[in-house]
């Protein structure tokens, strides 16, 4: 049963599986990749390069260095802090701030999954017409 508040909305987020928190990490992609992928968002991974488009980073552009579904973020090149400890650590930013530039396309997979998803818009497309 689904739940309205927000409360058990934010217990079941962060009690949920790793797996039931690969969706959330869809990103969209720039308008230009959009244009030649025919898609509109996509599983962000490592070696991606991102722009954050809110929040105190803002317009910083970089490599995607570590996806870290436990705790919810990105970490990106670049974007670090120094700790107590005076070690840098990255800093993860959520996925819904994000917007893809440039696809990591080493992973024969993703290939793949792109195309499927193309595909999928274009006879959904086909149907509505016809």
């Amino acid at each position: 049963m689904k739940t309205v508040s927000p409360t058990k909305q934010r217990k079941n987020l962060f009690q949920s599986r790793l797996t039931q928190r690969y969706p959330l990490f869809r990103v969209p992609l720039a308008p230009d990749l959009r244009e030649s992928h025919k898609v509109r968002s996509i599983v962000v991974v490592s070696g991606d390069t991102v722009r954050v488009t809110r929040g105190g980073f803002k317009g910083t552009e970089g490599k995607v260095t570590e996806v870290n579904r436990k705790k919810l973020g990105v970490a990106i090149e670049g974007i670090t802090r120094e700790n107590s400890k005076g070690m840098t650590v990255p800093i993860y930013i959520h996925p819904s701030n994000l917007i893809i530039t440039k696809l990591n396309l080493k992973d024969k997979w993703r290939e793949k999954i792109l195309k499927r998803k193309a595909a999928s818009k274009e006879a959904k497309h086909l149907e509505e017409e016809g």
